[in-house]
């Protein structure tokens, strides 16, 4: 088990999560349940996963190309959660980089902050992609109970 903190004020972002072995697939035409504007999370609620080279590559056929240029040439793997399980993070002040059609994409960079200020993760649930919170490698932390 496995939780996140913010590597600026070390407060706890998410409960106990547990790896996944590897990246879910995302699908090409993510199916909405009826009356959703998201599709279902790419990660299950309890769960993270850390995306390779090759997840980013192969996101970005789906269109993402943006979003992803900035996780595909890190050298620390991004992780990515279920939404739901980091309840206290908070859009940028004037929802900066929350830009899409009915949530936002992921294509601006940061679009979630700590309670203390440090935008660390990229919240994408528009209706037009996938649903998931990818944290931001070099501004948290994760520490294994």
């Amino acid at each position: 088990m496995t939780v996140f903190y913010c590597a600026r004020c070390s407060r706890a972002l998410t409960p106990d999560l547990t790896a996944l072995p590897a990246m879910p697939e995302t699908p090409d035409d993510p199916i909405r349940p009826k009356g959703q504007d998201v599709a279902p999370s790419t990660v299950p609620l309890g769960h993270y996963a850390t995306e390779s080279e090759e997840d980013a590559v192969s996101l970005r056929r789906h269109g993402h190309d943006k979003a992803l240029r900035h996780s595909g040439g890190r050298r620390h793997a991004l992780v990515v959660i279920h939404p739901e399980d980091a309840p206290a993070l908070e859009y940028l002040p004037g929802f900066a980089n929350a830009v899409g059609c009915c949530g936002p994409d992921g294509t601006h960079g940061p679009n979630q902050a700590c309670p203390c200020g440090t935008p660390l993760a990229t919240l994408t649930a528009d209706c037009m992609g996938p649903y998931e919170l990818r944290l931001d490698p070099l501004r948290v932390f994760a520490f294994d109970n």
